[in-house]
């Protein structure tokens, strides 16, 4: 049956509600803060899908709180990946990465993995025409909607997509770990005996998505905060590395927050600036033969920047030292 423009809008807009239904908000300040992030998405998904012409949406974008900002862009490049995918001849996210969305490209990766994973589409054919590094963004967003949606195959049966190559199912896992800081309302406690429950090798890039949602999402204070370092021995350096690009996706769209800083305080040992500032050290000069993709090598390099003795203490981690002022 063919639909008009019109209908299949209408039809889109109609699906995600019912799937936010399974979004349970709590009633910790926790939980309501990232329930509020989370229908902060779907409000501007359902704005894109309602117009996707950049003149209109952008404004509309931008009309959200600074802090909440870049999930208005995800919502966004959820739903023009989406357009994208069903209506494919005017290329809305190309066009979103290539203007507007550029400082948003951390977020609007995320939201367009988001999109095929909700479509069933595959998406590691796409990454050869997204940036060379950050296009792996596109697969957490991805793990990340299995790990929302499809919560008994994904964390309880621990069952990844079979089409996800090796790495891809490694990416795959931060987005998963990204989810349960969501699922579990960045209940500390929850989250660590979540993560337990996984075989070994894949709890360091779980560990690695907690990270990031601490950093970017937020939603707890510090002591929370310093409990989770604790807890994530011995893989505090990946929790440190998904907390500093958090920082550097905050800090390229300009809506650096407080509890960002605190994350990367407690987390990586460095002010969210600072940290932001390493993974663009790391970024230089990565090799175009290595057998890792650019990706890893990145996050390898930021790791091993982030090791530290497991006995040492958080008071000790904030090492804001002079001599690396930007």
């Amino acid at each position: 049956m063919n639909l008009s423009l019109g209908q299949l809008r209408k039809s889109l807009w109609g699906g995600l509600p019912e799937e936010a239904k399974s979004f349970k908000q709590g009633t910790t300040r926790a939980a309501q803060h990232l329930g509020k992030i989370f229908f902060t998405v779907i409000r501007c998904y359902h704005a894109t899908l309602e117009n996707s012409n950049l003149e209109v949406l952008v404004p509309r974008l931008n009309a959200v709180e600074l802090e909440l900002r870049g999930f208005a862009y995800e919502g966004a490049a959820l739903g023009l990946m989406q357009l994208d995918c069903l209506l494919p001849w005017k290329k809305r996210l190309q066009a979103f990465l290539a203007g507007p969305g550029a400082p948003y490209v951390y977020p609007t990766y995320v939201g367009a993995g988001v999109a095929l994973a909700r479509l069933g589409r595959k998406p590691e054919p796409l990454l050869t025409r997204l940036d060379p590094v950050l296009c792996w963004l596109l697969i957490d967003g991805y793990g990340w909607r299995y790990g929302i949606f499809s919560r008994h195959s994904s964390i309880e049966e621990k069952t990844i997509p079979a089409h996800l190559s090796p790495y891809a199912r490694r990416v795959f896992d931060q987005g998963l770990g990204r989810s349960i800081w969501f699922s579990t309302g960045a209940n500390v406690d929850h989250i660590a005996t979540t993560l337990a429950t996984f075989p070994l090798e894949r709890q360091p890039d779980l560990w690695s998505g907690v990270g990031f949602a601490c950093a970017y999402a937020g939603g707890v204070d510090r002591m929370d905060i310093e409990t989770l370092w604790r807890t994530a021995s011995p893989y505090r350096s990946q929790l440190a590395v998904g907390a500093a690009i958090a920082a550097k996706g905050r800090q390229r769209a300009g809506n650096l927050v407080d509890h960002t800083d605190l994350a990367c305080q407690v987390l990586c040992g460095l002010s969210s600036t600072m940290a932001a500032h390493m993974t663009d050290v790391a970024l230089q000069n990565l090799p175009t033969d290595s057998v890792e993709p650019a990706y890893e090598v990145w996050r390898q390099r930021l790791a091993a920047q982030f090791a530290v003795p497991a006995d040492r203490e958080i008071k000790s981690e904030t090492r804001l030292v002079e001599s690396k002022e930007l």
